[in-house]
């Protein structure tokens, strides 16, 4: 062989090396737990950028669940030739092969250790499909896999170097000092659950404790995101990339409202609010079934939506009130006592945080405020 044509061949395999250490493949591991992220081949480290393989679609929610203000990187990955189905108040029934991310990460705060900040998150505005490592501080990586025998939850912990995330199944306690946009800081612990854990939320039917997604509904979809350079909406871009089908007319599709959009009515917001950080445990078939308070954003107003509703072996969760929700006194009503606790036998919800949200809170409080009705009638 020619000196030409063998520097030619070792040019190429390095230029494929290094496009595909830039660009992996996505892959369906069928069973066990890969010891690294990487081996799922969802993202690629190149630098000072974390990016998505090609084919994995970045996601966002309309209004995200609550988690000690960390900022989620989302994704789906569904592999070629075939597609999700369309589900009107469920999850997308997703095809075996497909793997779902989310990243938790914060932004950096000052300069000290383990200093973070809490600010809104702007995934969806920012992003792109790369998150630029130097500027944020990386937690941990949660995979749901859906493989033949159903959906497996895998958690990862990311190395000091954010470099890559490791099998992490026995959960941790990560120390963190929260800093305001003014200047405060709030020491606290982000904790990490433990793999069996993971089914205190993503085992959303009492009947039959099966894992599955719980974001990705349409209702929580039916929003934009920008893609490159482009806004445009999520569940028409899923159609338009072939990963779902079975869809009816975009006018037919359920929408939830951002909670922090002050132009939606305050009825939307908290609805919205309350459907993604509750309903999966508070439902006609969730975990917390037997309280009789079902948050989902179809529930009607009444005793099932906790309006002027008994509780039902609360314990110190009432905080001696009497009622879930008490019309136009958020003060005495058990559902926002319990939300601005972080004490672990009376705060909701009962994982996945160890602040209270004072935003939700305040978002709640307005719209008991402005609710009409008696309970003393």
């Amino acid at each position: 062989m020619r000196l030409r044509d063998s520097l030619l061949i070792c040019i190429a395999g390095v230029l494929l090396t290094a496009c595909t250490a830039k660009y992996p493949e996505p892959r369906f591991i069928t069973a066990g737990n890969p010891l690294t992220l990487s081996e799922w081949g969802q993202f690629s480290i190149s630098g000072d950028h974390l990016s998505l393989a090609h084919g994995v679609m970045a996601y966002d929610l309309a209004t995200p669940l609550f988690t000690d203000y960390a900022h989620k990187l989302r994704t789906i990955w569904i592999p070629k030739g075939v597609a999700a189905s369309y589900q009107e108040n469920e999850v997308l029934s997703f095809p075996v092969g497909t793997v779902i991310t989310k990243t938790f990460y914060y932004p950096l705060g000052h300069r000290e250790a383990n200093t973070v900040a809490k600010q809104t998150d702007t995934s969806a505005a920012l992003l792109r499909g790369e998150l630029t490592l130097s500027q944020v501080r990386l937690l941990e990586t949660r995979v749901l896999v859906h493989r033949e025998s159903g959906w497996v939850a895998i958690p990862y912990r990311w190395n000091a170097e954010q470099t890559e995330a490791v099998l992490h199944r026995t959960g941790d306690i990560v120390p963190l000092v929260l800093q305001a946009e003014a200047g405060g800081l709030t020491v606290f612990n982000y904790v990490m659950p433990n793999a069996n854990q993971c089914a205190g939320c993503h085992a959303p039917d009492s009947n039959n404790r099966v894992i599955q997604p719980i974001g990705p509904k349409i209702r929580h979809l039916n929003k934009q995101y920008t893609y490159g350079v482009d806004a445009v909406n999520q569940v028409q871009f899923m159609i338009d990339s072939g990963r779902l089908i079975q869809t009816p007319e975009s006018g037919e599709w359920p929408k939830n409202a951002d909670y922090s959009n002050a132009r939606a009515s305050i009825e939307a917001r908290a609805r919205a609010y309350l459907d993604i950080n509750c309903s999966h445990c508070h439902s006609t078939v969730g975990p917390a079934d037997t309280s009789g308070l079902h948050l989902e954003s179809q529930t009607a107003y009444g005793a099932s939506l906790g309006i002027c509703k008994l509780a039902i072996a609360a314990g110190r969760g009432t905080g001696n009130r009497l009622h879930d929700i008490v019309p136009g006194h958020p003060e005495a009503s058990i559902l926002v006592y319990r939300m601005q606790s972080s004490e672990p036998d009376i705060m909701m919800p009962e994982i996945g945080r160890s602040l209270p949200h004072s935003e939700g809170v305040d978002l709640i409080s307005e719209w008991i405020r402005h609710l009409e009705g008696d309970c003393e009638s």
